[in-house]
C-alpha cells in the first residue's frame, strides 16, 4: 500500500515572511479591497506625512520618503492585516526632541541625524524581535503611557501654535519657555495665517463629526487643496506674509547612508530606545485591537522585526522613524484591507505623488499642516484616565502625574524615564510589603480563610500563615518581621505553617531568609512547616542548602494535610 506524506510548511520561513501565507490565497476580490483601502489611507497619509515631517523639524518631502519603503517592507513582513505604518505625531515629536538639540538649526544635520536615529531604532526593534524580548515594553505601564501620551499631545499642540499664529519662535529647551515666549509675542500674530488655520480646523472638525463613514477622512485633503488654492490665487504668501511649505523637490530620494559616528550614536541612544518602546507599544496595541475584531492573530515578536526593518528601510531611503498610526490603521481596517498589499498600494500612490504632484505643494500654507496636527492630537489628551486611575489606585495615580509633569517640565525623553522609574519603584514598594493572612478552618471543610474576614476555627499552639506573593530580596525582611512578630505575640505557639499557594518563585535571598527563619523559630521552640508548595518552587528549594537542614516530614501537600499531621483535626 502506497502512501504519500505532504511536506510540512517551513514554519520558520512562514513566521518571518507572512506574505507567503496570505499570498497563497490572494484573490482578485482581496486585491479590490486592498486597493480601496490603500487609496483612502494614501489620501490621509500624504498631507499627514508632510505635517509630521515638519513637526520633527525636517523638510516636508522627508515625510513622503518615509511613507514608501517602510510601508512596502511592513506590508511584506508584518502580521497585522490592517496596521498602517508611517510617520506619526508621537514619534515625530520624539525625533524633534532628540535631533533638534544636536542639529543646532542645521537642516542638513537634522536630516542626517534622523537617518541615524531610524537605523538605530530599526536595529533595536529587530534585535528585540529576534531575541523575543518584546516583554520589555511592559515596563511602560498603562498609566505611564497614558500620561506620556497626554503630555506629549500638549507639547505637540503648543509646538504648532507658531505656525497657526504665524509667529516666529526660536527653539527652546523647555516647554514653559516656549509658552512664555508665545504669550509675550501674541501681538505679532498674523491674522490672515490664523484665519486660514482656524478655517482648516473648523473644516476638519466638520468632516470628523458630521460626515459619515470613510468620507469623513477626506478632511486633510480638502484643507490642503483649499490652502493651496487660496495662497496661489490670492498671493497670500507675498501679500499677507503667510508662511508656506515652499519648493518640494520632485522625485524620490536617492539611497542614503546614515552617519554612524560614535558621538551621534551615544547622543541618540536614549531617544532611540524610547522611540523603539513607545512606537512598538502604539503599533502592537492597535494591531491587536483590530485583529481581534476579525478573529485574526498577530505575532508580537514578528511585529517588532517588521517595524524594525521598516525603520531600517527609512534610514536608507531618506526617511525618518516610523511606526503604526492609530487613526490611519482604523481607517485602513474600516476600508476593508485584507492583507499587507494595502500598505504596498499606499506606498505606490505616495511614489506617484512624490514624482508628479510635489510642485502643487509649494503654495501649501504651514498653518494648514498645523491644523491637521492639532486636530489629530486633540483626542490624545486624556485626563479621564488620570481621574479613573487615581480613584482606583493612588500609587498608579502618582505614577501618572509624575510622568505627565516630568514630560512637560524636563522634556519627553527624560520624562518617560521618570515615568518608568516611578512604575518600577511603585512595583518594588508594593511587592516589598506583600499581603499575609493568618488562616483558620472554615467549619468542617478543607477550606482555610483569613481569620480577619471569616468565622474560622483556630488553634492556640499553631499559626498557619498564607503569603500572597512570590518571595524575593525586596520582601523577605518583611516576611521575617511578620513571622517573628506573630510568634512573639503568642508564646504558646509550638508549630508555624507557611502556606505557599501564591508563591511562584523564591530567589536566593529569600531562601537564606527561610533558612535563618527556621533557625530562629527553632531557638524559640517552634517547628517550621511548609504547605502547598508548587512543584517548580519545590524543585528549586531541594537544590538549596536550606533543604539540607529541613525535615521533609514538615512538608505538607495541602494546608488541610498539615492540620491533620499536627493532630488538630
Amino acid at each position: 500500500m502506497n502512501s504519500t506524506v505532504s511536506n510540512p510548511k517551513p514554519a520558520a520561513l512562514y513566521r518571518y515572511l507572512p506574505v507567503l501565507e496570505w499570498g497563497q490565497t490572494y484573490s482578485q476580490q482581496t486585491f479590490t479591497n486592498d486597493l480601496l483601502a490603500g487609496l483612502i489611507v494614501a489620501i490621509m497619509l500624504v498631507p499627514q506625512s508632510m505635517a509630521y515631517a515638519l513637526l520633527a523639524g525636517l523638510p516636508a518631502q522627508v515625510g513622503l520618503y518615509a511613507s514608501i519603503a517602510p510601508l512596502v517592507i511592513y506590508g511584506l513582513l508584518g502580521t497585522s492585516r490592517s496596521l498602517a505604518v508611517g510617520p506619526v505625531a508621537m514619534v515625530s515629536l520624539l525625533v524633534a526632541a532628540g535631533v533638534a538639540p544636536l542639529a543646532n538649526g542645521d537642516v542638513g544635520q537634522a536630516i542626517s541625524l534622523s537617518l541615524t536615529l531610524a537605523l538605530m531604532i530599526g536595529i533595536i526593534q529587530t534585535g528585540m524581535g529576534l531575541l523575543r524580548v518584546g516583554f520589555l515594553v511592559n515596563f511602560l505601564s498603562h498609566p505611564v503611557l497614558s500620561a506620556f501620551t497626554s503630555a506629549a499631545a500638549i507639547l505637540i499642540g503648543f509646538s504648532q501654535l507658531k505656525s497657526l499664529l504665524g509667529i516666529k519662535v526660536p527653539r527652546f529647551e523647555f516647554f514653559y519657555e516656549r509658552l512664555i515666549y508665545l504669550l509675550q509675542h501674541l501681538a505679532q500674530t498674523n491674522w490672515v495665517t490664523l484665519g486660514l488655520g482656524g478655517l482648516g480646523i473648523l473644516i476638519l472638525l466638520f468632516f470628523k463629526q458630521k460626515v459619515a463613514g470613510l468620507w469623513g477622512k477626506l478632511g486633510p485633503l480638502v484643507i490642503v487643496v483649499l490652502g493651496v488654492v487660496l495662497v496661489r490665487f490670492l498671493s497670500l504668501d507675498t501679500a499677507a506674509g503667510v508662511q508656506v511649505v515652499g519648493q518640494v523637490p520632485a522625485g524620490l530620494s536617492p539611497l542614503t547612508v546614515p552617519s554612524l559616528t560614535r558621538e551621534s550614536l551615544l547622543a541618540l541612544l536614549p531617544i532611540a530606545t524610547a522611540i523603539s518602546m513607545v512606537g512598538y507599544m502604539e503599533s502592537v496595541s492597535v494591531a491587536k485591537s483590530l485583529a481581534s475584531k476579525r478573529r485574526e492573530k498577530i505575532d508580537p515578536d514578528q511585529e517588532l522585526i517588521a517595524l524594525g526593518l521598516a525603520n531600517v528601510g527609512a534610514a536608507f531611503t531618506g526617511g525618518f522613524p516610523v511606526t503604526g498610526g492609530i487613526s490611519r490603521s482604523v481607517v485602513n481596517f474600516a476600508a476593508g484591507s485584507r492583507s499587507g498589499m494595502a500598505s504596498i498600494v499606499t506606498a505606490g500612490l505616495v511614489v506617484l505623488t512624490a514624482l508628479f504632484l510635489t510642485p502643487l505643494f509649494s503654495h501649501l500654507p504651514n498653518t494648514m499642516l498645523a491644523a491637521i496636527i492639532l486636530v489629530a492630537v486633540a483626542n490624545m489628551v486624556d485626563f479621564k484616565t488620570a481621574v479613573r486611575v487615581w480613584r482606583y489606585n493612588k500609587g498608579d495615580g502618582v505614577a501618572w502625574w509624575v510622568t505627565f509633569v516630568a514630560v512637560l517640565a524636563v522634556g519627553v525623553e527624560t520624562g518617560i524615564l521618570y515615568g518608568v522609574a516611578a512604575s518600577i519603584l511603585l512595583f518594588i514598594w508594593r511587592t516589598s510589603r506583600p499581603h499575609v493572612a493568618v488562616v483558620g478552618r472554615v467549619g468542617e471543610s478543607e477550606i482555610y480563610r483569613n481569620v480577619l474576614r471569616h468565622e474560622v476555627q483556630t488553634w492556640p499552639e499553631l499559626i498557619a500563615m498564607r503569603i500572597d506573593q512570590s518571595l524575593y530580596f525586596a520582601n523577605t525582611k518583611y516576611l521575617e518581621d511578620c513571622v517573628l512578630g506573630l510568634i512573639a505575640d503568642r508564646p504558646e505557639v509550638k508549630d508555624f505553617v507557611l502556606i505557599c499557594t501564591a508563591v511562584n518563585f523564591i530567589d536566593a535571598s529569600a531562601v537564606e531568609t527561610l533558612e535563618a527563619l527556621q533557625v530562629q523559630l527553632a531557638d524559640a521552640g517552634v517547628t517550621f512547616h511548609l504547605a502547598a508548595v508548587k512543584g517548580p518552587v519545590l524543585d528549586q528549594l531541594r537544590q538549596s542548602e536550606f533543604w539540607e537542614h529541613f525535615d521533609e516530614a514538615h512538608l505538607h501537600f495541602t494546608t488541610h494535610e498539615a492540620m491533620q499531621a499536627l493532630g488538630n483535626i
